[in-house]
């Protein structure tokens, strides 16, 4: 194996009029100055994505090849670890809201992102989103619309994800089951005898190889707040996937993964062995059938660093901590939600009132 490097990605490029910040243009492969105007394009790696050799990394504990230096935040709140934007003198934590201090920083060197799937709506478009969903919240309270229209608690947020490619190869045995109907005179529940078609089914032995490629396996490479992303919206097109490019991170928050590629690899192994039962299924044939042993090989593996985009909303009411999310690839929204007690109650007692006054009126 080659020499271990570590890279140091610029994260930050200053607008060449006026100094400030260029931030990254979702959907877009720009990054733009919000005070001048000023926009520059994002090259492009016409290379395309480099997959990186999985046993010969993982032997030699490669965690410091194709890395860099970031600064990152710790939140003592909630335990999870966000690169820090060097113009803030301080910021909120994304899933918990928790203020985070620039002093508490500290420098981590972490595997180099391989590809990154650029934001494609914006936080005006998040806004959108999210009022629309709010609004049709019912029992919401009032202050809960304020807070999802805030812009100081809404923050694009780059998730870590591992994906593994490898070549599949399994042998099986197992039994072919094929359908058929034998007619009975059986009593129904009133004891009345009644004629019924019943299925059973005829098993015959099976044996073969299925072969094929499993093609970026994805496994979430954070188990602190990653985990509260609801399955609902962790949906990307992963054909939009751009080699990384530091610019595409410009404006935004990036949570380091803390599951070690090695863990992220055995999780893999366990999708892979879910991939290999449904084609040794389908090889098999019949109308149902029973895999009794597989014997699964592996070969040609390699693996990729990605970061995916998310809009994260952290919200507190009576003491709570809510969250809502929207994928920041296709706009899918899901969250959890307080309810107005007051809302409700005076709800309840309007109901109640309502029948009173039928009650009363049929009585006349």
């Amino acid at each position: 194996m080659e020499e271990q490097k570590i890279q140091k990605t610029e994260l930050k490029k200053a607008c060449v009029n006026c100094g400030a910040e260029l931030k990254y243009k979702p959907g877009t492969t720009q990054i733009s100055c919000e005070y001048c105007g000023h926009m520059e394009t994002i090259a492009l790696d016409d290379n395309g994505f480099e997959e990186l050799e999985l046993y010969p990394f993982l032997k030699e504990m490669g965690a410091q090849r194709h890395s860099e230096e970031i600064s990152m935040l710790h939140c003592k709140n909630c335990g999870a670890d966000q690169h820090v934007e060097e113009n803030y003198k301080s910021l909120h934590c994304v899933y918990c809201g928790q203020p985070l201090v620039v002093a508490d920083a500290y420098t981590e060197k972490w595997i180099l992102p391989g590809a990154v799937l650029p934001f494609q709506i914006d936080k005006k478009q998040s806004f959108a989103i999210f009022k629309k969903w709010v609004q049709g919240l019912w029992f919401a309270p009032n202050n809960l619309k304020k807070a999802a229209l805030d812009p100081q608690f809404t923050k694009g947020l780059y998730l870590p994800y591992w994906t593994f490619d490898a070549q599949l190869y399994a042998s099986y045995t197992g039994q072919r089951g094929e359908y058929y109907y034998e007619t009975k005179r059986v009593r129904d529940s009133n004891g009345k005898m009644v004629t019924k078609r019943v299925r059973k089914t005829r098993w015959y032995p099976a044996a073969g190889q299925v072969s094929g490629f499993v093609d970026d396996t994805l496994i979430k490479a954070s188990h602190q707040k990653a985990g509260r992303i609801p399955s609902k919206i962790a949906f990307w097109d992963l054909k939009k996937l751009q080699p990384f490019n530091s610019g595409f991170l410009s404006g935004f928050v990036t949570e380091k993964y803390t599951i070690p590629l090695n863990d992220g690899h055995l999780q893999s192994k366990e999708v892979a062995r879910d991939i290999a039962e449904t084609w040794c299924r389908r090889d098999i044939g019949g109308d149902t059938q029973r895999v009794l042993s597989m014997d699964m090989k592996l070969s040609e593996e390699t693996f990729k660093h990605i970061l995916l985009p998310v809009y994260v909303s952290a919200y507190r009411y009576s003491g709570k901590e809510y969250n809502f999310f929207i994928n920041g690839e296709n706009g899918q929204i899901s969250g959890t939600r307080p309810y107005s007690f007051w809302k409700i109650f005076f709800t309840v007692l309007a109901v109640i009132a309502v029948i009173g006054v039928i009650v009363l009126l049929s009585k006349k």
